[in-house]
């Protein structure tokens, strides 16, 4: 798993009638600005971790991009708080729709929902893989043992590329949409076949992580969180199978329950 920055901070502790002073780990909340073919395109307020894949990710959601060999360089200044992408095609069409934006690290409105590029980039899922219910107990709890910087600050997201048996690249932010781009990035980077391949999530699955997760292209969706309505009526109409409160050994399968197969057939 990538590693987050945290950064301690001094505070008091009330338990049980007692007050103690002590250091507290919490999460780094770090703002991005995104120059674009020369023109600032987004400010990203994200953990500083897996950058190159959280921008590549970014842009492929967005419908900037579709393929990695369209980004010239990308080039990261940590240090000042910006990102400087050459991609091989001018970007004048998109400026309305996209330009200086504020990307928050929350949930909601802060991340702006376009259906134009939705509608160029979502797609519906036709993967046959399948998993069994013991399979999707195990996968979860490899996320929840797998993550340490939640233990340490309850701040932060996870999400996980994974087959069947195995998580294969995990990624942390405190923006769940964040870990996700993230993981998408590093999909298109090393050309990961998804036909057979699945994500993991902690969280909420609203439309926003619904449509992204049609963009990537996995046909099952496992989740420790609850889904929204929007996202489950967009799941069925992508053929997405979704998976929410997979908790210790329960869980709800909401659409697509043809991927899933319990142990005793």
């Amino acid at each position: 798993m990538s590693d987050i920055k945290l950064k301690g901070w001094e505070i008091v502790r009330f338990k049980e009638g007692t007050s103690s002073f002590l250091d507290e780990e919490v999460a780094e909340e770090f703002p991005l600005t995104v120059m674009l073919n020369g023109e600032e395109f987004a400010t990203i307020v994200c953990s500083p971790s897996d950058l190159h894949d959280l921008l590549v990710g970014f842009l492929a959601s967005e419908g900037i991009i579709r393929f990695y060999n369209e980004v010239k360089q990308i080039r990261i200044e940590e240090d000042r708080g910006f990102a400087y992408i050459e991609i091989t095609k001018p970007i004048d069409q998109y400026q309305h729709d996209h330009s200086k934006r504020f990307i928050g690290s929350c949930c909601g409105k802060s991340r702006q929902f376009y259906f134009k590029s939705d509608v160029k980039t979502a797609k519906t899922i036709t993967s046959r893989l399948t998993i069994t219910v013991d399979q999707c107990f195990a996968l979860m709890k490899q996320l929840q043992t797998q993550s340490e910087q939640f233990i340490r600050t309850g701040g932060v997201h996870n999400a996980a590329l994974a087959n069947t048996d195995e998580l294969l690249v995990v990624r942390t932010d405190i923006g769940r949409h964040n870990a996700l781009d993230k993981i998408y990035g590093h999909i298109l980077k090393e050309r990961i076949r998804r036909a057979d391949k699945l994500i993991v999530f902690s969280g909420r699955i609203s439309s926003e992580v619904l449509l992204k997760i049609s963009k990537i292209g996995t046909g099952i969706l496992i989740s420790k969180s609850a889904p929204t309505d929007l996202a489950l009526k967009l799941a069925h109409d992508l053929g997405i199978t979704v998976i929410g409160f997979a908790r210790g050994h329960k869980m709800n399968v909401y659409t697509h329950p043809y991927r899933i197969i319990e142990a005793n057939r």
